[in-house]
């Protein structure tokens, strides 16, 4: 029988005992995805793309996936940007993202069979693509290797942005789909806010889409014999005016309806402004009818004589004769962009300045400051009304009426004033934005007036800092808003065009709209849908001096009000460069291209004693201390019109000055500013004053983005800051690099032309 007990066992072991190590996963790969908005879907997309970031060398390239969706193209990586140490952000869009309305044109290259090709719309393209180069809208250059990507892969990339850039038709555009998303599910929000939210972070801008609003603005600017009209309420009338707008009193409904049919556009006469004495500013189309064109001018002016209290008469600018047309602005913005940004820079040095010179787009920029300073002297100081002429009446008088009151009302150079004026005068006035933009890619009426306008106000910002509130920044980023294809704001001809095609979408997508009068698109203003609180100090001017400012005195806070007795009578002594607007004796000698020397040849229709009244209006204002609450006038010599280097320069390489440009200044008065803040709430809270500003915390109270870490605090100039900040060029394509060019080798310290030895035996 067997042993119940078990053997002995008699193996023993002379290893030491050791503990199981757990073996660690591996860790699983980061997979690339984009952030997508609502309504935004991925229509295409390519593994294995190489980012070109520099032009002669491949070592600072990134790795990642090109995607395509029917909003932008976004290159997605892990890698870190190199040379880049600070980068502004849009939350629509990535470091990488271009929006499609942006893109310009597709250029497919491969280099083995040494082709290329520009892609249009349902194109084919019969061969693999090896690289993709982007041109952009707003003059950046990106462009993409697909060494390492699949052929077939790259190709449909390639013909998904061709096709998804230039859409066939308005609703095609993204934003239908994102407020439709938007409409079919009430409670998605994009960065915390509501899709077809209003005003997010800041005071609400007056749409003008109501009786209301245009009431207000006539009480603002006290023109008691105006009244808002709603003859076009429903716009059975015209299509290219708003519902609402102000005429004179004494004309009748009835009679703007009879009068409407003789009008382009049924667009009739349209109050844009009322000065304190009583002038107004109205623009109007020119009358078709020949037989009565006479007739209803004569009864018109007449109605604008008697809204004005003194009944002066009415002053009639014809902007067709005067101003360039579209078709040349466009010319003269193609040969500056071609200058910017595609052009050799070592094949253009020595002629540059001719070259931006025969571009003719400083002159068009001259011009309309020119033309607009000379109505603000028939307003201000003649005291008559001005009608500005068009055929059309949405074009150029879009322009030439926002740049008078930007002259003439300091409101309008607040952000608030500024945001209502472009609502006021472009969008509602009908600006054929759609159009104008090209969003659709087949419109042969493309022309950057809009940006033209944006360059005179930096113009007269550059000019006169202390009288703006926002700065060169917040304009930029307002010119980039017209290329994102989700604001409402500039993605029309109308807002009659608005409504049509938004209650078509809306029944074909089975959206209940109620009482809405079409669907409600995201207002550009809404500036919380592109940046945080922070990024949006940015908007901020720290020259801005306010119309009041509070001032803390025996413990109690008052308000003073700047006048022209505020300002120092020293200024006459300081140099014209920085006498912000007062010039000295000497400058009142006629100079090429000045105000006063082109006076005589632009009024050859008037009588001497009017040239001889304006030319001594210019000369009084200049010689007088600037009033930065009263009206303002731009220099206009060769020297003073200056290119606008941020915003066609940001996103050149070469162009880049690292800790330098004007942000080193706008840096250092910054910090000042808000130190200057952060004593004044110290005198407050030890005075027990209450805070002006309630439920916000100290750090928020701040306008400035620099902000003084103590009252002792030297901060140094952060090395992020370059002249194109916010922006950075870093990762954009442009002209070869510029070393070796006889000006490359002068900055960097060779003896060309005249040596240092030379230059101190001289001395």
């Amino acid at each position: 029988m067997f042993p119940l007990k078990p053997p002995k066992a008699t193996f023993k072991s002379y290893l030491l005992p050791q503990t199981e190590e757990k073996i660690a996963p591996e860790p699983r790969l980061k997979k690339l995805e984009p952030v997508l908005l609502p309504g935004e879907i991925v229509v295409n997309e390519v593994n294995f793309v190489r980012k070109c970031i520099a032009t002669n060398t491949s070592q600072y390239d990134l790795w990642g996936k090109l995607v395509c969706s029917n909003f932008k193209i976004s290159f997605i990586t892990d890698d870190p940007m190199p040379l880049q140490k600070f980068h502004y952000r849009n939350l629509l869009l990535g470091e990488h993202d271009v929006a499609l309305t942006c893109i310009e044109q597709i250029v497919t290259v491969n280099d083995t069979k040494r082709k290329q090709k520009v892609l249009g719309p349902n194109q084919k393209l019969k061969f693999n693509p090896t690289e993709l180069i982007i041109y952009c809208k707003d003059f950046r250059i990106v462009r993409f290797r697909f060494d390492e990507a699949g052929p077939e892969s790259a190709k449909k990339v390639c013909l998904a942005i061709a096709h998804y850039s230039q859409p066939a038709d308005l609703q095609l555009l993204f934003a239908f789909e994102y407020v439709g998303k938007k409409y079919h599910n009430p409670a998605k929000k994009v960065n915390g806010i509501d899709p077809g939210g209003g005003g997010g972070g800041g005071q609400l801008t007056p749409l003008f889409e109501t009786y209301s609003d245009w009431d207000r603005e006539i009480k603002r600017t006290g023109a008691s014999e105006w009244r808002v009209c709603s003859v076009n309420e429903g716009y059975m009338i015209s299509t290219c005016l708003p519902e609402y707008f102000v005429v004179p009193s004494s004309l009748a409904d009835q009679d703007l309806k009879q009068y409407s049919y003789s009008f382009t556009g049924r667009r009739m006469p349209m109050w844009c402004w009322n000065h304190s004495n009583g002038s107004a500013l109205v623009r109007m189309a020119s009358i078709k009818d020949q037989l009565q064109q006479r007739k209803i001018d004569q009864r018109i002016c007449n109605a604008v004589t008697r809204s004005h209290p003194q009944r002066s008469d009415v002053y009639k600018s014809d902007l067709d004769k005067s101003l360039p047309n579209i078709q040349e602005i466009q010319a003269a913005f193609l040969k500056l962009k071609q200058l910017c940004v595609n052009e050799p820079f070592e094949e253009t040095e020595e002629k540059w300045l001719s070259s931006l010179d025969n571009s003719h787009w400083l002159e068009y920029v001259r011009l309309f400051l020119k033309h607009s300073a000379e109505l603000v002297y028939m307003l201000d100081c003649k005291h008559v009304s001005v009608v500005l002429h068009e055929e059309e009446g949405r074009d150029l008088s879009c322009c030439v009426a926002s740049l008078i009151q930007v002259m003439l009302d300091p409101y309008f150079r607040t952000i608030a004033g500024f945001q209502s004026l472009i609502q006021k005068e472009w969008v509602m006035a009908g600006y054929p934005f759609l159009d104008r933009c090209n969003h659709l890619k087949k419109s042969d009426k493309e022309s950057p007036l809009f940006l033209m306008f944006l360059d005179c106000v930096w113009q007269l910002l550059e000019q006169y800092p202390s009288a703006f509130e926002f700065s060169e920044a917040y304009l930029t980023i307002l010119y980039d808003s017209t290329r994102i294809s989700l604001f409402g704001t500039f993605l029309f001809n109308s807002p009659h065009q608005r409504v049509k095609q938004s209650t078509e979408f809306a029944i074909s997508k089975n959206i209940q709209l109620g009482d809405e009068k079409g669907l409600r698109f995201p207002s550009v203003w809404d500036w919380s849908l592109q940046h945080t609180v922070r990024d949006r100090m940015l908007f901020h001017n720290p020259l801005y001096i306010g119309k009041s400012a509070p001032c803390v005195h025996n413990g109690a806070v008052k308000y003073f009000k700047r006048s022209k007795k505020n300002y120092s009578s020293t200024l006459r002594g300081l140099p014209p460069s920085l006498k912000n607007g007062i010039i000295s004796e000497q400058d009142f000698l006629p100079r090429r291209n000045s105000l006063i020397l082109k006076l005589k040849p632009d009024f050859l229709h008037h009588t001497d004693t009017t040239t001889n009244g304006m030319e001594q209006y210019f000369r009084e204002w200049f010689s007088k201390p600037l009033d930065l609450h009263g009206v303002i006038l731009p220099h206009l010599s060769g020297t003073q019109i200056k290119l606008w280097k941020l915003c066609y320069f940001r996103w050149i390489p070469e162009a880049q000055i690292n800790s330098g440009g004007f942000i080193t200044a706008f840096h250092k008065i910054s910090l000042l500013a808000d130190e200057v803040d952060v004593l004044n709430r110290c005198l407050r809270q030890h005075s027990g004053t209450p805070p002006l500003l309630t439920n916000t915390s100290e750090l928020d109270q701040s306008r400035m983005y620099f902000r003084a870490n103590g009252l002792n605090d030297s901060s140094t100039t952060p090395d992020f800051l370059s002249s194109s900040f916010p922006f950075s060029p870093v990762g954009n394509l442009c002209r070869r690099s510029i070393l070796g060019t006889p000006l490359s080798k002068f900055l960097s310290g060779a003896k060309i032309w005249l040596s240092t030895e030379t230059l101190a035996n001289e001395d």
